[in-house]
């Protein structure tokens, strides 16, 4: 229940208003749905001012109009009940604009964490190319954290502030105009020594987030290949690596304190030169006989609520860069392009044939280089195409292409004869299936990770189905709780052979039309890799399949095989045809058979 409401919150709640020139309008629209209970907050906020207002008044009357005359006992009960309730009235107002508050600013953080996470699974690959995973995790963490302190403390204190000073100085000017006036002096500079700190705190914080985002991308990286650090002993190499980045973002952290740290010795000393001044020249009045006690007494409260507040504001103003710095950190990511999953107006009533066609295709991640050349390939529809070359050669890149992970820039690809970009996103994913080079398994159970590609439900038969073609049954059943086993985070708890199978299992449970193996055998054994292979010439039957390999063995059967080099296509053919051609083909075949036949012989001789 909880997740879908969560998932309906992502869904429903749109922050393309929120992308927006104008800081103010953005927070603005991140209100959209809350806007009414923050307004009631502020309102709740103007009363509870009121009341303390009223209390400096009530004051004055009380010294003026009733101390040291005689008064009837009633009058007296009367002003004191007006004291408690006057306290009662701002205590219970102020309470209910802080919860209005909190309750508005906790729903803006839930939602817009809700629509970030959701924002960042559909952008673009390019994006995630090109964006580290640590400075992801710190936008949606500690940057909408300081979003949410921002609604619930500092705009509502800064509200608070302008109320307080608003209701108090009209107070102030009808007790005396000329000693309203004098007393507000020092207002415009503290907004001006204020606006100075907030463009130095802003920088300084700005440089401090991104400090702490690379030093969260390198701890998720060392927990992330924490086997590999420990297998290579680099344990010091990384702690030193760390120590580095932490001793940065305490430089950048220590800098950011300073600028706090001046901010408070020049608002004290203005706000208290300013509060000196207005109590001297207020009682020389009193002595003066031109303001009575009662009101010297109620100016010296509305004084302090006036002079006060001020010295917070400029606090207030100066951790409000905060917040500013990290509402633009946000808005960077919602601003960018989705990936359109839509977007395409052919969509077949059943299943594709699985006909593919690259005519001229070129591509290259950045434009300037590029990885495929000129592609000319025809696939008929349950034909197996095998991808040989030597690293960079752009057999995953020309894959990639398929699913429209990226477009590419030249020429045309059509699946059953249709443009692939006519067909949406979704559904194209919808009908490949895909064996990564390095597969990932969440942190879940061998039973969800196999099923977790389908939408409809399953049944344990088919999975199990799925897991006997893709031969991991029988290590399943070894391990205690089975199906229901409980994989590690990215399947540490299983073998590199035993993920590779799993995620087979995964894609063959999803059945989809075109397959793409993007060398799924590396990580097996040569016996279970032919026991991949046997069962996957019987589930790759009348599908289209691609299959990206670095030994020739795992590629011989294939229908045709294309050989890349530096994005080219070079040779393309069978097994007998291209062995037959002087070329790239027949030098990596006899390369390996060569090793292959050293490494028996070694063999021999050790037995």
């Amino acid at each position: 229940m909880t997740t879908s409401l969560a998932a309906s919150s992502a869904h429903n709640y749109d922050l393309k208003n929120a992308v927006t020139s104008s800081r103010l309008a953005g927070l603005w629209a991140m209100m959209t749905g809350l806007r009414l209970r923050y307004l009631g907050a502020v309102t709740a906020l103007a009363f509870g001012a009121a009341a303390k207002t009223a209390t400096y008044l009530l004051l004055r009357y009380f010294v003026d109009q009733v101390l040291g005359k005689e008064r009837a006992a009633a009058t007296l009960t009367l002003i004191a009940l007006g004291f408690v309730g006057l306290a009662l009235l701002e205590g219970s107002f102020t309470f209910l604009s802080g919860r209005l508050a909190a309750q508005t600013a906790e729903g803006i953080a839930r939602r817009l964490r809700n629509y970030l996470y959701d924002h960042i699974q559909r952008l673009t690959f390019s994006y995630h190319d090109r964006t580290q995973t640590g400075e992801l995790i710190q936008r949606s963490t500690s940057d909408v954290d300081a979003l949410r302190r921002f609604y619930s403390d500092q705009a509502l204190g800064i509200g608070r502030i302008v109320l307080l000073f608003g209701i108090n100085f009209v107070a102030l000017a009808r007790l005396n105009l000329r000693l309203a006036f004098l007393s507000v002096i020092v207002v415009p500079l503290i907004v001006i020594v204020s606006a100075i700190f907030f463009k130095r705190i802003s920088r300084a914080y700005d440089k401090y987030q991104q400090q702490e985002a690379s030093l969260s991308t390198v701890l998720q990286e060392n927990l992330s290949g924490v086997r590999v650090v420990k297998a290579f002993a680099r344990q010091a190499y990384e702690r030193d690596k760390f120590e580095k980045e932490n001793w940065e973002k305490f430089r950048r952290g220590r800098s950011l304190t300073v600028a706090h740290s001046l901010f408070w010795p020049v608002s004290d000393v203005l706000c208290g030169g300013q509060m000196l001044f207005g109590y001297a020249v207020a009682a020389i009045m009193a002595i003066n006989g031109e303001i009575t006690v009662g009101t010297y007494l109620a100016y010296v409260g509305l004084l302090i609520w006036i002079i006060f507040p001020m010295r917070n504001l400029g606090r207030l103003i100066v951790q409000t860069s905060t917040g500013m710095v990290s509402y633009r950190r946000v808005v960077h990511v919602l601003s960018q392009e989705r990936e359109p999953l839509d977007e395409g107006t052919y969509r077949p009533n059943g299943p594709v044939k699985g006909d593919i066609e690259f005519r001229f295709v070129s591509f290259g991640y950045d434009p300037t280089q590029p990885v495929l050349n000129n592609i000319n390939l025809r696939v008929q529809a349950g034909e197996s195409i095998a991808l040989l070359g030597s690293t960079g050669s752009g057999k995953t890149s020309l894959v990639n292409l398929l699913p429209r992970f990226y477009e590419y820039t030249d020429g045309i690809i059509t699946l059953d004869g249709v443009d692939l970009t006519r067909y949406p996103r979704s559904y194209l994913r919808s009908q490949i299936g895909i064996v990564e080079q390095e597969p990932f398994l969440f942190s879940k159970t061998i039973k969800e990770n196999i099923r977790l590609g389908v939408d409809r439900p399953v049944t344990d038969e088919e999975i199990i189905a799925a897991a006997k073609a893709a031969a991991i049954h029988d290590s399943i059943m070894t391990f205690p709780e089975g199906y229901d086993t409980l994989v590690g985070e990215r399947g540490v708890t299983l073998s590199g052979g035993q993920k590779q199978r799993v995620a087979i299992a995964r894609t063959l449970l999803k059945n989809p039309r075109i397959l793409i193996l993007d060398d799924s055998t590396s990580s097996v054994d040569m016996e279970t890799e032919a026991e991949i292979r046997a069962a996957l010439e019987t589930l790759m039957a009348d599908r289209t399949t691609f299959i990206i390999a670095h030994r020739v063995q795992s590629l011989m059967s294939a229908d045709q095989i294309i050989v890349l080099d530096k994005g080219k296509i070079v040779q393309r053919g069978t097994h007998e045809t291209l062995l037959a051609q002087e070329g790239l083909y027949r030098q990596i075949y006899e390369l390996q058979a060569k090793v292959e036949e050293e490494l028996q012989e070694e063999l021999a001789v050790t037995v």
